[in-house]
């Protein structure tokens, strides 16, 4: 389907741009949220006749984003979970969590969209978070994942959490399986009693 761009879109084009895109998502997120129309000559000389006014709401909008940028970036994305022995998290941590994260820290409303984590979190560690404020402005932060708020300081530190792997564990059971034998100085004794009875 061929649509023309009302606000800019990565990695798709500009404001006024005219593209083909897949029917689906055309249908489902580009027209659903206004963010395109669909391309006919009528649209077209529409477009054209309110390009000045969205190219500065653009703009607007790229501004209100720089001038939040700093409070993103410096915002303490701080996250408890709990995690097993290895550190994997029961569950995981997503653009949403981080997200709404982000919108009660700064008060910047930020939807899950705009965070560009690609696959969720599902261990313990510091991690590198995109956040797309405005196509044009990325704000780089990083998220901070632990069981505690001590192992989160650790972390912030530079400091790395082990996590017992289960070998510990296997040699303890290792150690108490082993029997004891009887000394034999006690089964030599018992020997000369028996003889003289």
């Amino acid at each position: 389907m061929k649509v023309i761009l009302t606000e800019k879109i990565n990695r798709l084009g500009n404001i006024g741009d005219s593209v083909e895109v897949a029917t689906g998502y055309a249908r489902n997120y580009l027209l659903a949220k206004g963010k395109a129309m669909r391309y006919s000559k009528e649209n077209a000389a529409a477009f054209e006749a309110k390009k000045a006014e969205l190219v500065a709401r653009h703009e607007s909008a790229k501004k209100a984003a720089e001038a939040n940028l700093k409070k993103v970036q410096t915002a303490k994305l701080h996250l408890i979970r709990s995690a097993g022995d290895t550190g994997h998290l029961y569950g995981s941590v997503s653009s949403r969590d981080i997200a709404r994260l982000i919108d009660e820290l700064t008060k910047v409303a930020v939807i899950s969209e705009q965070v560009l984590l690609g696959q969720p979190i599902k261990e313990i560690g510091v991690w590198d978070v995109k956040i797309a404020l405005h196509p044009d402005v990325i704000a780089e932060v990083k998220v901070y994942v632990a069981q505690t708020q001590d192992e989160i300081e650790a972390l912030i530190a530079g400091k790395s959490i082990k996590k017992d792997t289960g070998k510990k564990i296997e040699a303890e059971v290792e150690a108490v399986t082993e029997t004891p034998e009887a000394p034999a100085a006690e089964v030599i004794a018992d020997e000369p009693e028996k003889a003289a009875e």
